[in-house]
Order: structure tokens, then C-alpha cells, then sequence
């Protein structure tokens, strides 16, 4: 069975081993092993927070195989991005020109820097291990934090966005960083990719000002923005049927998409349900859900589960996974909208293609 928990500081060196795999464009996992533990560490420090605002701390998040104790995935939530460090992206704004003259009316896209202060939460670190690729893992450790955010929703901000890896080849080469950021940094993709995980200070510094005119960059550039990498366009259609759109925002680095939606929107946060445990059986002949505990120190799972007016039944198992006793509440939520369901084939994309999406 696997089981989405909180990081414990205990998780720092097989955590560290897991994100050592993956990809360049996964900015927040480019990061040293005393940064993890920095980051592990306030993360416990805001789990343990009977009351919180959303002022930027991080939620950490591992996946874990029960069957041998090994961590397999992460993702987190970053309660607010901005403030100290401001969060900076690329705005598509359409500009307008005309000359009566020559009988020419064109609109041209250009990106614009913005910079945001008092930002939104933010989902992201998502990167799950490629022997664990299929099956709807990913799918399982993406939608685990959108309960842990139904039951604390007071931790969060009302807009929530999921930065999304943009295209960056093997070998490190982003083509839009190729076409603006590599002029002014002087550094390549990688080296900048681990810098922005660590300080923002060199973007305020060297990032230009100016808007810059789309149909000026190379056509490899302008065909990147924003799209997603191919490893990550399973995540992309998943967060859209959760309820996530684009709106003309791409990452500065890579130009993949910024993908939005209110808090109160999201499909699994809108969806799930409190339910009082009204009784643990053996087994249980009911719909496999994606089930979660009511506490801070929080464990999510996939379990079956009869429901009734008298409140919800759980097998002996899932209680266990879930530290869930009869008397205790759980929520719980499809996996899937009830659309992917009525569907008769399977999501191949999802099957195949690895879960290393949102940064």
C-alpha cells in the first residue's frame, strides 16, 4: 500500500537520494541536502501550528511504499508565494500595431516581467520515483494534498497555482532561457535553475525590465512558451480537470505555464467530504476512494469505503495506514472526476508517462 504523509526529519537522506533523479526544470528539487533539511525543518515547524495564516511556509509531503519502507514520491504546498522573496513570471500581453498608411493592423505577443508580492498558494515539488511510474500514483500524490488543503483551508490563500516544468532538453538546454535569460545571467540553464531554488536576488538584479517582442526570439524559443514538457502533459490535462487554467503567465527560465484556480474551485478540495467512522471491518465491499485523516500530522491513502446517513465504514488495513480509530473522522473524495470515470478506455497518458510536473 502506499501512503501520503508528512516529511518527518528522519526522511532527509532518502529524500534526498529520491530527488537526486530528477529531471532539469523541477527548480524547487534543485536544491543542496542542507537546504532539504532547512526546508523539511520548516515544514514541521508548520505542521506543528495549531493556528497558521498562509505566510509562505512550506507543507512537505512524502510517499511512502508500506510494503518497505521506502519513500517513492514527494510534493508540498508553498502556503503563499512572494513577500521577502518576490515571485516573478512572464505576463503575455497581446500589443497592437497599426499604420493607415501601408493598410497593416497586426497584434504582436509580448512578455511582460511581473513581479508579485502578495502572491497565491502555490502547489509544486511534485516528483515521483519512475519505478513507480503507472497504476495512477501520480495521480494519488497530486490529489493527497488537495484534501490535507480542504481540511485546512485557513492556511491557504483563495488563488492557488501550479508552476509547470517547461520544455528543457536531456542535456540541460532550455530554449527559451537560450533566447533571453542566458544573455543577461551569463550562466547556463542549470546553474540558474539551482540558484533561483536558493535566493531571487540575481533575478531582481539581472533580469530585464524591458517587455520583450515574442516574434524577436528564435522559432525553437517562441515555440516553447508556454508549453509543457513531455513527461509533464499527464499532470497538465490531470490539474485542468481539477479545475486549473492558464492565464497568459509563463515560468521565466523555461516558459512553461502557470496554471490557476481559486481555492474554493478545485475540483477534490470542492468534492471531499468529513465523515465520522462509524465502524472498521475486516473487509469492506464498497468504492475505492482517496481517503485522508482530519489531523495536521497527515496521512492520506486509497481505501474502500461504505457510506451511510449513520456516518462511513473502513476496512482493518486502511485504519491502520491512516492511524484511524472508530469514533475519529476522515474525509474523502473520488480520485477522479466522475467525468474520467464514464470514460471506457483507460488514460494511457497517465498509465505511461511519468508524474515530474509542477515545480
Amino acid at each position: 500500500m502506499l501512503v501520503v504523509r508528512c516529511v518527518r526529519i528522519d526522511d532527509v537522506d532518502p529524500l534526498f537520494q529520491l530527488i537526486q533523479k530528477s529531471e532539469y526544470g523541477l527548480t524547487t528539487l534543485k536544491i543542496s541536502k542542507d537546504k532539504l533539511q532547512e526546508r523539511i525543518e520548516q515544514s514541521l515547524f508548520a505542521f506543528s501550528q495549531t493556528k497558521a495564516r498562509p505566510s509562505g511556509q512550506p507543507y512537505v509531503f512524502v510517499m511512502e511504499d508500506m510494503t518497505n519502507g521506502k519513500i517513492v514520491g514527494t510534493v508540498a504546498i508553498y502556503s503563499k508565494v512572494g513577500g521577502y522573496e518576490p515571485f516573478y513570471s512572464y505576463e503575455i500581453k497581446k500589443t497592437l500595431h497599426e499604420s493607415v498608411e501601408l493598410g497593416i493592423r497586426k497584434e504582436i505577443d509580448v512578455l511582460h516581467l511581473r513581479v508579485e508580492h502578495n502572491g497565491p498558494t502555490e502547489i509544486g515539488s511534485l516528483f515521483l520515483s519512475p519505478d513507480y511510474w503507472g497504476g495512477g500514483h501520480g495521480r494519488l500524490l497530486s490529489m493527497s494534498r488537495f484534501l490535507f488543503m480542504a481540511e485546512f483551508p485557513s492556511r491557504f490563500e483563495q488563488e492557488v497555482v501550479a508552476e509547470m516544468r517547461g520544455v528543457v532538453h536531456a542535456d540541460g538546454r532550455s530554449p527559451l532561457w537560450s533566447a533571453i535569460g542566458s544573455h543577461f545571467f551569463q550562466i547556463e540553464f542549470p546553474k540558474a535553475e539551482t540558484l533561483s531554488s536558493e535566493s531571487k536576488k540575481f533575478i531582481a538584479d539581472l533580469m530585464p525590465k524591458h517587455p520583450i517582442y515574442i516574434p524577436l526570439l528564435s522559432e525553437e524559443a517562441q515555440a516553447v512558451i508556454g508549453r509543457v514538457h513531455p513527461n509533464t502533459e499527464p499532470a497538465l490535462a490531470m490539474l485542468k480537470k481539477e479545475g486549473f487554467e492558464f492565464r497568459q503567465l509563463v515560468d521565466i527560465f523555461d516558459g512553461g505555464p502557470t496554471m490557476h484556480c481559486d481555492f474554493k474551485k478545485v475540483r477534490a478540495i470542492r468534492e471531499s467530504r468529513r465523515l465520522r467512522i462509524k465502524d472498521i471491518m475486516k473487509v469492506v465491499d464498497g468504492p475505492e476512494l482517496l481517503l485522508s485523516n482530519a489531523d495536521l500530522d497527515y496521512r492520506s491513502c486509497l481505501g474502500k469505503i461504505i457510506v451511510d446517513e449513520s456516518g462511513a465504514t473502513i476496512d482493518q488495513v486502511t485504519a491502520l495506514q491512516l492511524e484511524l480509530r472508530v469514533g475519529d473522522d476522515l474525509r474523502c473524495v473520488e480520485l477522479k472526476p466522475k467525468s474520467i470515470h464514464s470514460e471506457n478506455h483507460h488514460d494511457q497518458n497517465e498509465s505511461n508517462e511519468g508524474f515530474q510536473n509542477d515545480k
